[in-house]
């Protein structure tokens, strides 16, 4: 029988091992080391060596585990545990030197995530949570805000960098967002973006072409902290429908009529 919070426990340390490993490597990354993997979506060595750490020490943890992962370090698939990984959720704030982006690793048992853990880099903020328990951020509990009104809450957001063809609903959305709220933000992970909605400092976020290894961990954590998470139709088809709403309970009705007015 496996234990999932003594699990988690062993990701959070892991997480916070790479993410020390990717912070030293932080300015050392020349241009002729990154590779266009496709439009706007960039790699290099450092995150390739992450996911090349994570998987080898994940394995150990759980041998009968496959993997999804960003850089495809290993095809394995598991007949009942999936560890869904992204080594470097921020790629391109790390390569431009912006200090926000993070390790995310999900485990995923049939159809369900279990384990979530997000580790912050910069801000050393390593949020998790497994299945049964609340969302802990450094050890200490948190919860979603109860922001009531959407004039009185604070958006998280991601632009659509290859996938335009919503561009202009979504931009209307944010037009209407702008003027409504107390503003918007995009920060560049929406792992951050999902944890960050997790202990109340977003009170929503959405996003699309999002892949899973994006919002596995994150949305997970989210969850436990008692947000909504759902696609743009109000449904549950976000972890590989590349659409995603986190909202608090309270903002919910209000903030998912916007998407769907919009973006649906």
């Amino acid at each position: 029988m496996i234990s999932l919070e003594l699990l988690c426990h062993d990701v959070v340390e892991l997480c916070r091992e790479v993410g020390i490993f990717i912070k030293m490597e932080e300015h050392k990354v020349y241009q002729e080391d990154i590779e266009t993997k496709s439009k706007n979506s960039l790699v290099s060595y450092v995150d390739k060596t992450a996911e090349k750490r994570l998987v080898k020490d994940l394995a150990s943890f759980l041998p009968e585990a496959g993997f999804i992962a960003e850089e495809g370090t290993s095809d394995k698939v598991g007949d009942v545990y999936n560890w869904i990984i992204d080594p470097l959720d921020g790629t391109t704030n790390f390569l431009h030197g912006v200090p926000t982006y993070s390790v995310s690793v999900a485990l995923k048992q049939n159809d369900t995530i279990v384990v979530g853990v997000v580790y912050e880099v910069n801000r050393d903020e390593c949020f998790y949570a497994w299945e049964g328990s609340d969302a802990f951020l450094n050890g200490n509990k948190i919860e979603t805000s109860t922001t009531a009104k959407i004039e009185d809450s604070l958006i998280a957001t991601g632009f659509p960098y290859y996938d335009y063809q919503h561009l202009d609903n979504y931009f209307e959305l944010l037009k209407h967002l702008a003027k409504n709220t107390r503003g918007v933000r995009r920060i560049g992970s929406a792992a951050v973006d999902l944890v960050y909605m997790a202990c109340g400092r977003f009170d929503a976020f959405f996003e699309y072409s999002l892949h899973a290894w994006d919002v596995a961990a994150g949305a997970f954590i989210a969850q436990q902290a008692g947000a909504v998470i759902e696609d743009f139709k109000g449904e549950e088809n976000w972890l590989f429908g590349k659409e995603i709403v986190s909202v608090n309970p309270q903002l919910r009705s209000e903030f998912n009529a916007l998407i769907k007015e919009y973006l649906n």
